[in-house]
Parts: C-alpha cells; structure tokens; sequence
C-alpha cells in the first residue's frame, strides 16, 4: 500500500492530513484482520520516526527517507524517485502480489513499481485533476497528463461510489482496466448516536444551536461558505465549530481570509475554531452538533458525512461528488447546489424549528451510517486483488 504524501499514522485535520489517511489506515487494519498481510510505505515526514512501526498483526507502516522533511506539497514529486527506490529494495525482501497506490503521486511510485516488479497496479486518487478543475481549483497540467498515464496502465481503479465512477467515465472515458467501487467504511465502535447533551458537557459548550464544519481549512472545502450561512442564519444563540487546522501552499493566507470574515459578520463570540483533534475524539463533536456543515467545493467521498451521519446528525452539503450518495435529500439532510450561504442557512433553519423532523432525519441518518463498514470494503478489496493476480496485467497505454 503506498500512501506517499502524507502517513496514515499522523493527525487528520493537521496539514495534508485528512480523510485519505483515516481510508489507509482503516482500510489497511481491515484488511490486516481479514488476514491480508500489508505493508505502507509513506514518505518520513518528521525525524525520529522508526523506520518501520508494526502496528498490528498482518500490517507493517514503513516511512521511507525521500527528501527533506518540510518540503512544499508543490516540491513532493520531485523526489517521488528517492521514494520508489527504497521501495523496490525494499521489495527484494518483502515481495508483494499487488502494489495499491492512493492519490497521484502515489501513483507514479506505483506505475514505476508495476514495471519494474511485474505485479499488478490498483489505483485510488482521491481526487483527480480534472475533477478539481470542474469545481474551481484547477491543477498543473502535468498533474493530469501523469494521471491520465497511470490510468492507461492500471489494472484496477477504485472509486468510493455510483457518483464517483460516472464522474470518471464522464472525464477520462473508460478506463482498459477494471473498476471497483469500494465504498470507505465508518468505525462504529465510535462513531454512532449519543446523547447531545452529554456531549456538549464533556466539550464546553452551550446550550444554544451548534453548526459543525470538520475538516482542513483551505479554499477548497469551504470554510468561509459555512460562516457566511451562520451569519444568514439569524440565530444570534447560534455557534459554528471549526474543528481542524490550516492546509496547502494557501492555508495560513485564508484561515486569515476568515477570521476577517468572522469579524466583518461581528461572529467573534460565536465561531469557535477548535485545533485538530484525534480521530475517535470527533464523534464528540458530531454529537453535539445540530447540523454538520460540508461546503465543500468538490468530495470523491465526503467521509465527515458519513461520519457526521453515523452519529445521527443530519448532514447540509454542497451537492457533488460522493456528497450525493451520503446525503439523501430531505430524509438524512440537505443538498445545496452552488454552495449557497443562504440554501445552507434556510435549511438548517428547518432543522432547528422542527424538532421532530430533526430527530427523524439522524433517526435515517444513523440507518444510512451503519450500511457502511470497513470489513466491507476489505471483502471487496480482496476479492479485486484476487482479480487482478489472476489475470494477464494491463499493457501501459
């Protein structure tokens, strides 16, 4: 399993840490239970990390020493070299039957890996190039021509759901290997309803409605859309978290953007930005919240509204992606095309007076939540491995 960029042992929420390392780490540790032994290699991003760490049985994280360790996003491919080096040595005595990379530069690694060993390539992007173009962020050209490669040679591509997969279709056309929907899971040992009440005691909070936004706080996910819609809402007893750190080359600029967006709202007193927090820590949060908020401009998944979902919370969101196989219009939540400040605003206003209609929908929620499990999505990950092992391997286009 590569996971170059960023480990599935850090902080989500911290940096480029997000939902991508909680779909390797879970996923993985699924996989591992099922008996599948893994091995992830990720890029060493802070000094004193051992080179290998065994964190369960059938499951080995290994951080590879490839450049310096405060390199920009923007310089990361640069040494993706370095990176497969270490892992085809390290191959040597660790064979492997199936070589998966997760996002692009994973890929790279992997598409090199693929030629070099001879063993199958399993693609997950995560995002796309040509996917973020369509929402406003586009990417270096050269991110979509070295994507486009590693389609031409996968034998498999992962998308999370039906949406995910047309969207691809639609962009790249048909892929010459094969793809699977592998859906993420949710860890419901953890996230699953609870007392708000209680919640809100155990975090500090009031009693007055509390708006969630999850997530790293970058232009692309929409933070500065959830405080212009606290702002429409016209709950002056109403509070916004933003639990989750600055991300990307422009993070600090807008986490800037937005705290002088608070100011200009006179919302000092009631948006409350809450550092990262550990995994299992936001199911806290979720069953606080009223609503949880995910503006985002563009999601292969969405895994805060599965999240948000499993606890019993109605999710509002931007209607894209992955978004709009979590969110069951009007019966879990709320679907807003466009990010509307104020389609976000009037829907949570409905939520809030009507209780009952409330309750009903994270009663649905909670239903929709617990279809998702990460044992799950390993059964179908093994079942695609075994696919791809038996079969004559894709010839690179």
């Amino acid at each position: 399993m590569l996971s170059y960029h960023t480990s599935p042992l850090a902080q989500p929420g911290v940096g480029d840490s997000g939902g991508m390392n909680v779909y390797v780490r879970e996923l993985v540790a699924a996989l591992a239970h099922a008996g599948v032994e893994c091995t992830t290699y990720t890029r060493e991003w802070r000094s004193g990390l051992p080179r290998e760490i065994h964190v369960e049985p059938n499951h080995t994280v290994v951080h590879v020493p490839a450049g310096a360790f405060d390199l920009r996003k923007e310089e990361l491919e640069g040494v993706v070299p370095q990176f497969t080096d270490f892992v085809l040595d390290d191959l040597r005595r660790r064979p492997a039957d199936v070589v998966h990379a997760n996002y692009w530069l994973s890929g790279i690694a992997g598409h090199s890996i693929k030629h070099e060993v001879g063993i199958p390539l399993v693609s997950t992007f995560h995002t796309l190039a040509r996917v973020k173009a369509e929402g406003g962020d586009p990417e270096p050209e050269r991110r979509e021509r070295i994507e486009a490669s590693i389609i031409g040679c996968a034998d498999a591509i992962c998308v999370s759901c039906d949406e995910e997969e047309d969207q691809f279709r639609r962009l790249y056309g048909d892929p010459p290997g094969a793809m699977e929907i592998v859906a993420p899971g949710v860890e419901h040992a953890f996230f699953t309803p609870g007392d708000r009440r209680g919640a809100r005691q155990a975090l500090g909070m009031g009693d007055g409605p509390v708006l969630l936004f999850v997530g790293r706080i970058q232009p692309l996910k929409g933070v500065d859309v959830a405080v212009r819609a606290l702002a429409a809402l016209g709950r002056p007893d109403a509070s916004l978290y933003v639990v989750g750190g600055s991300s990307g080359a422009d993070g600090d600029a807008y986490v800037d953007s937005v705290h002088e967006l608070v100011n200009q709202f006179g919302l000092r007193d009631r948006v409350h930005f809450v550092p990262p927090q550990a995994h299992h820590i936001l199911s806290s949060y979720y069953r606080a919240a009223d609503a949880v908020w995910v503006p985002s401009r563009s999601e292969s998944f969405g895994l805060v509204a599965l999240e948000a979902a499993a606890c019993g919370i109605p999710v509002v969101a931007n209607a894209v992606g992955g978004l709009l196989s979590l969110v069951d219009h009007d019966r879990t939540g709320f679907l807003v095309a466009d990010r509307d400040p104020e389609l976000f605003a009037r829907h949570t206003r409905e939520l809030l007076d009507n209780s009952d209609r409330a309750r009903a929908m994270g009663t649905a929620a909670a239903e929709l939540g617990r279809r998702y499990t990460w044992s799950f999505a390993a059964a179908r990950l093994r079942r695609l491995y075994t696919d791809v092992t038996s079969r004559s391997l894709v010839n690179c286009s």
